[in-house]
């Protein structure tokens, strides 16, 4: 707006600026979001852990002990005093580098009989290039044994960017795996052919299940349950109605978080709020389409970079009980968003202290809640009362 000519303003007048910019920046935090956040509960980050090598998964095990990956390419076993155990050994060949690496690790629901332990990882392809695989193995004292890959991502692409890769059990056993769309090839997330920007659902031993919804399709690869992802690295089920959430990469802006949806086309790069970086340029044709599946919740104009997510259940965190905690790499804050249903109410940020990029969250089975810092000196913490 063109400024009118005026005398020099006083301090007073300075003032009185400053306040209502900042009650109209409110106002419209606000309104994006829906509603203010809950009352503040006192939090502290107390460290569990540390001397990890950019931790990407978190698994707890029985004991008070937990199973970890670092992204170079180990696994190790972390002590209920948060002493590290040696790499375990029998892991297949990781192919670390940029972003991909040694990636989630999930226990099978039946662990306490099978002893099996399921991981996600970059490998090298024979024909060049590289793509997410997904492997499972059964734990012993120091290695895993009977080794499987029972996926591995086609095609395989050249580069180090956008593996996805969350690994999430949904309630009837079959084994949810979030992929990215390889950063090259966008567009491949629009067509069924390939597995590239796709979420897939196969059996624990990788056979595909017979009520995916593209079985018998002509052109599509049957283990796809959605399509139109960018890059996911956030996934958990609902507690109540266990329906598969997950949250995505945008670019430049245009974060998403999703409710995912049996055959669903999640839009990118088509339909997506973020813009090209750098040029601030729209990217693909707009923000909606009747055939697209909305996102509950989106981050404009910036990207905070969400990695891990949980939903809060149990007693130690009354006023938080049903939320949703996400963590942010580019923020490097933890995030907590209130929930009405299928509805974002509030969001909240935590831990704005922490100066770390927060890779993973889990709620573990002693009800506190458990963040991995993607650091060189990672860290387990414990959000404590």
């Amino acid at each position: 707006m063109r400024r009118l000519a005026a005398p020099a303003p006083t301090f007073a007048h300075r003032l009185a600026q400053a306040l209502a910019l900042a009650l109209a920046s409110a106002l419209v935090l606000a309104a994006l979001l829906g509603a203010a956040p809950a009352a503040a509960v006192d939090v502290r980050a107390v460290t569990v852990a540390r001397g990890l090598q950019h931790p990407w998964g978190l698994a707890f095990l029985p004991a008070g002990r937990m199973l970890v990956t670092e992204r170079p390419g180990r696994m190790r076993i972390v002590e209920a005093d948060g002493r590290l155990g040696a790499p375990l050994a029998g892991l297949p060949a990781v192919d670390a580098g940029g972003q991909g690496g040694l990636l989630d690790v999930v226990l099978d629901p039946r662990f306490a009989d099978n002893r099996l332990v399921y991981w996600s990882y970059t490998e090298a392809a024979p024909e060049g290039g590289n793509r997410t695989a997904v492997a499972r193995g059964r734990l012993e004292e120091g290695r895993l044994t009977d080794v499987q890959v029972i996926f591995r991502q086609r095609p395989a692409v050249s580069g180090s960017h956008h593996f996805g890769s969350r690994l999430v059990f949904g309630r009837d056993g079959r084994l949810f795996v979030t992929l990215g769309d390889r950063f090259s090839r966008m567009a491949d997330a629009q067509t069924l052919d390939n597995h590239l920007g796709k979420i897939v659902r196969i059996e624990p031993d990788g056979r595909v299940p017979a009520d995916n919804p593209f079985v018998g399709r002509a052109g599509a690869l049957p283990e796809i349950w959605s399509y139109g992802h960018r890059n996911v690295q956030g996934a958990a089920l609902h507690p109540t109605t266990g329906a598969l959430w997950t949250h995505d990469h945008g670019p430049q802006g245009g974060d998403e978080l999703n409710l995912t949806q049996r055959g669903g086309n999640h839009g990118w790069p088509v339909i997506t709020h973020g813009r090209n970086y750098g040029l601030g340029t729209r990217i693909g044709e707009g923000t909606e389409r009747a055939d697209v599946v909305a996102p509950l919740r989106h981050w404009v104009p910036v990207s905070v970079a969400p990695s891990g997510m949980a939903f809060v259940t149990g007693e130690r965190y009354p006023e938080w009980r049903g939320s949703l905690l996400i963590g942010t790499l580019r923020a490097q804050v933890l995030l907590r968003l209130s929930l009405e249903g299928e509805r974002v109410v509030g969001e909240q940020t935590l831990l704005s202290g922490l100066n770390a990029r927060i890779r993973d969250v889990r709620l573990g089975p002693d009800g506190w809640i458990y963040l991995l810092t993607d650091e060189r000196d990672g860290r387990i913490l414990r959000l404590e009362r």
